[in-house]
């Protein structure tokens, strides 16, 4: 069989919780996800596979059909977030049209929370739910028999006008045992960043899941226990990825440093091997230390992304993030001692969060410094803490999500926790962070002084222009 995994396009993505300049001058990324099923399915099956990345290559749903057409797949897979269900759906809707035979399978974190309710549209044939390699990799072996289909756990497929859910999978425990993303599948020559400094830039990925409590967490799907791949098998990516003439690495696991022995094991593997490879990664501030950040620096990485949250211990007491004024002060200073650049997440309008505390927020990001700030409003994503609580305590009123879920119409509203703010004070809080953390002169002098090629100055000039405009 041929099959064909799309990465849909980002055209009609609802209300975000960031202004859309934000999202628009970030850049484009590999999709992971899908290039990790792809490389299982090259493995372990001997069918054709391909992707298309619809969102790097710029393509309208004409040219996806055209696309389709022209590969004659026999099953195509998409991924599915939330955000952008109205282009996933289109996206199979255009897989129908360019073959009435095509299987059409869903996957990702939104089919994982809503699996009953996508099943239901009719372009859909089956969901993959949870991690989706090997569950994908299995319904392509026995995709034409839906007894042994039933004995496959993370699947939902229809079936004699019923629906048929398999449950969940366990999660997958040894991460070395997966190859590596299906790079070669990809046009990653074109994958690019605001933030990076090499021209060829890619994602990985070197553990799943997270052991902390955060109540806004919108990936509950990946689990709270903390899965990590060996420092040897990242270290191999790395080298790959090198071959490829691939210089730059975003690393995307939520809390990188959470194991330190293996962070300093990955970080003295590549010194030991000569690997020249810049990198970022995400963490918090609580689990971080200058000796940490130094061998970090050594090893090559450039930027640490710290989800700070607020600026008040009261927010963040509410937001059970677990750390405090004092360890994000220190972690930004300790990262700057060690040369490496700081992005600084922020979100605003948490559950009871006043005016007067979103102003704290602020200027706390602005005294804190950070080379980047995020700001974004705080948002009950489905399937956390925040939004269930908000439902019992009446700050959403009804069941937001799973009616998108039902019905994706292009003119939702992203719920956002207004108990003492309107969204229209959100959205002019938003705009005022932004604007008051970026449109400062020692903030632009500093930024310019930074920039080491005329492409990375063209990126930062032109997201900077729009913020003037906000």
């Amino acid at each position: 069989m041929k099959i064909l995994l799309i990465n849909p396009p980002a055209k009609n993505e609802i209300g975000s919780n960031t202004p859309p300049i934000v999202d628009e001058e970030q850049g484009v990324f590999p999709p992971l996800g899908i290039m990790y099923v792809a490389a299982h399915a090259e493995k372990h099956t001997n069918h054709q596979v391909e992707i298309l990345d619809t969102q790097v290559e710029q393509l309208s749903y004409l040219q996806i059909e055209q696309e389709i057409s022209r590969r004659k797949p026999d099953i195509v897979g998409i991924s599915v977030l939330t955000f952008g269900l109205i282009d996933s759906m289109l996206t199979a809707r255009s897989a129908k049209k360019a073959g009435r035979d095509i299987k059409v399978v869903m996957g990702g974190p939104h089919v994982s929370i809503y699996p009953e309710e996508t099943i239901t549209f009719p372009e859909v044939d089956y969901i993959v739910r949870g991690e989706g390699e090997v569950t994908f990799t299995e319904l392509l072996q026995n995709i034409d028999d839906k007894n042994r289909l039933r004995n496959i756990s993370g699947l939902v497929f229809k079936d004699n006008g019923g629906i048929v859910n398999t449950g969940l999978r366990d999660f997958i425990k040894d991460l070395d045992a997966l190859p590596y993303p299906a790079r070669h599948l990809t046009p990653y020559q074109k994958y690019r960043s605001l933030l990076a400094k090499e021209s060829y830039i890619t994602t990985m990925i070197t553990s799943r899941g997270c052991p902390f409590q955060c109540t806004y967490c919108n990936r509950p799907y990946m689990g709270k226990s903390c899965r990590t791949r060996s420092a040897n098998n990242v270290l191999d990516e790395m080298e790959e990825c090198l071959k490829m003439g691939i210089n730059e690495i975003a690393i995307y696991d939520d809390t990188f440093t959470v194991n330190r022995q293996r962070t300093l094991d990955i970080c003295d593997g590549i010194l030991s091997r000569g690997l020249k490879i810049r990198w970022d990664m995400r963490t918090r501030v609580d689990v971080i230390n200058k000796e940490l950040l130094t061998r970090l620096k050594e090893a090559g990485c450039e930027r640490i992304h710290y989800g700070i949250e607020a600026g008040t211990p009261e927010i963040l007491k509410a937001l059970k993030k677990g750390t405090t004024i004092e360890q994000i002060r220190n972690a930004i200073r300790w990262s700057k001692e060690a040369g490496i650049s700081t992005l600084a997440y922020f979100m605003l309008g948490s559950p009871g969060e006043t005016r007067e505390q979103i102003m704290q927020t602020i200027d706390f990001a602005r005294n804190l410094e950070p080379d980047f700030a995020h700001f974004s409003i705080t948002t009950p994503f489905p399937a956390t803490e925040l939004y269930q609580l908000g439902l019992e305590k009446g700050v959403i009123k009804e069941d937001y999500w799973r009616e998108f879920a039902r019905n994706p119409s292009p003119d939702f509203e992203t719920p956002y926790w207004q108990e003492n703010l309107t969204r229209e004070e959100l959205i002019e809080l938003i705009n005022l962070a932004y604007k008051k953390f970026y449109v400062r002169p020692k903030y632009i002098l500093k930024s310019a002084m930074k920039v080491r090629s005329l492409e990375e100055f063209k990126r930062k000039a032109k997201a900077g222009l729009r913020v003037f405009r906000m």
